[in-house]
């Protein structure tokens, strides 16, 4: 089985890095030195969030259509193959942009459709894929190994980003893309050998319970706390999650950095944020879950107010502060918040709430990356300054945490707690990757 987990952790790693050059490398490229419409890119960049709701149609085809006799592998690599196309191709984006507006919207929607498709695609699969080789004992385990791996790989990734494109280059953006595409298409072919038994060769894996977005909604509006939780988690994560767009042309704009020293600003958050886990780790069963998840919350936001301090003040040390700050705090929030979402739920009807929690992730995500950019391009118009867009953005940012902060106070897990097992430290990391 640990060769099977660092397989399946490869996969999970080469889908999650292909988006790296999109979301710290093109994003930076379009909207600061092209000065695309940070609107424009952010409606681009939620296209993966739209398509969401087609997991729960591939997971229940893949169930019942094998090909070749493997339920999951060829969905798997349909959708990595997306995905490296996407990335592939998203370079020839920021060229019609300049040249062609109409054919460069046109390319974006198929690029970002692209990668959209193969996301959804291939993250329902192998997460399948992995419930069903690991059991019900191993699984935290091997979802936790494949989270690890890919944050790794994001911080590889963005390292090897920032030195292949050190300035904005249409030759170097598209050899890096491609470069980043081959890897990580090397790293999921090799994850997928002999990965998966033929269906039929063993035991028909557990089918898991699927709910309809109704039924998750009323599972949210019949309890109080649960509504709180539900606005507590929309509010939380649109904060942390919105800004994921703007920090590199934030940083070129405010300071005048390179994109060689924008692209490392990913690996930079993603390594405080590792850092954080293992501390969450320890801290879990130590400290209470709400002061945990508080500390998380609160360093976030230090985070986004020092960033905005950075803005003011012309200074890329205060900013280096704030990212460190964002990256820390999101890891320690994470874990905390994963474990009061194992709290809020009740053991006849963990997938139903889990399901509930995840679909405030996706929509979180989504209303995040699109508030962003369209509240970004308002105040730039309305004060004429490109910076005041940003901070702007971070400010209101540091606003929907502080709201967060004092809601938590309001939620009460006890009810919830009463017959419910506790899951392990393992298994809330292992539903970070989900």
């Amino acid at each position: 089985m640990p060769l099977k987990r660092l397989q399946l952790a490869l996969i999970h790693t080469a889908v999650a890095m292909t988006l790296v050059p999109i979301n710290s490398t093109l994003n930076r490229v379009m909207i600061f030195d092209l000065g695309i419409s940070k609107t424009l890119f952010t409606a681009l960049a939620i296209f993966p969030y739209l398509l969401a709701p087609i997991q729960v149609a591939i997971g229940s085809f893949s169930d019942k259509h094998p090909i070749a006799g493997f339920r999951r592998s060829p969905y798997i690599l349909a959708g990595l193959i997306l995905c490296v196309l996407g990335v592939a191709v998203a370079p020839q984006i920021a060229v019609l942009f300049s040249q062609n507006f109409t054919l460069g919207v046109i390319m974006g929607i198929l690029a970002f459709g692209a990668w959209g498709m193969g996301y959804n695609l291939s993250a329902v699969s192998y997460l399948s894929l992995a419930s069903e080789l690991s059991g019900e004992e191993g699984r935290g385990k091997t979802v936790a190994a494949m989270f690890t791996v890919m944050v790794i790989g994001l911080i590889a990734t963005g390292i090897s980003l920032s030195r292949m494109v050190t300035t904005y280059d249409p030759a170097l953006l598209q050899r890096a893309f491609i470069i980043v595409a081959a890897s990580a298409l090397t790293l999921g072919l090799t994850g997928l050998f002999r990965l998966e038994p033929r269906a039929g060769s063993s035991s028909s894996p557990a089918k898991a319970d699927t709910y309809t977005v109704r039924e998750m909604t009323s599972a949210i509006t019949a309890n109080p706390v649960a509504r709180i939780f539900f606005v507590y988690l929309l509010l939380l994560l649109a904060a942390i999650l919105g800004q994921d767009v703007l920090l590199e042309p934030f940083a070129a704009q405010a300071f005048g950095m390179t994109l060689e020293q924008t692209s490392r600003i990913i690996s930079i958050t993603n390594a405080f944020t590792l850092a954080a886990f293992g501390i969450a780790g320890f801290l879990d069963g130590r400290v209470k879950k709400k002061y945990v998840a508080q500390s998380g919350n609160l360093a976030a936001l230090l985070g986004f107010v020092v960033i905005v301090f950075s803005g003011f003040t012309a200074s890329a040390a205060a900013f280096y502060i704030g990212i460190t700050l964002l990256g820390f705090g999101t890891g320690i929030s994470t874990i905390a918040n994963l474990s009061l979402m194992f709290d809020l739920t009740v053991p006849e009807k963990v997938g139903l709430y889990i399901g509930a929690w995840g679909f405030s992730n996706g929509l979180s995500r989504l209303v995040g990356l699109l508030m962003a950019g369209v509240v970004a391009d308002l105040a730039t118009r309305l004060t004429g300054s490109p910076l005041s867009g940003y901070l702007v953005v971070f400010g209101l940012e540091a606003l929907m945490l502080f709201a967060a902060a004092v809601m938590l106070y309001r939620i009460d897990v006890g009810s919830f707690r009463r017959s419910a097992e506790d899951p392990s430290f393992v298994e809330k990391v292992a539903l970070a990757a989900e």
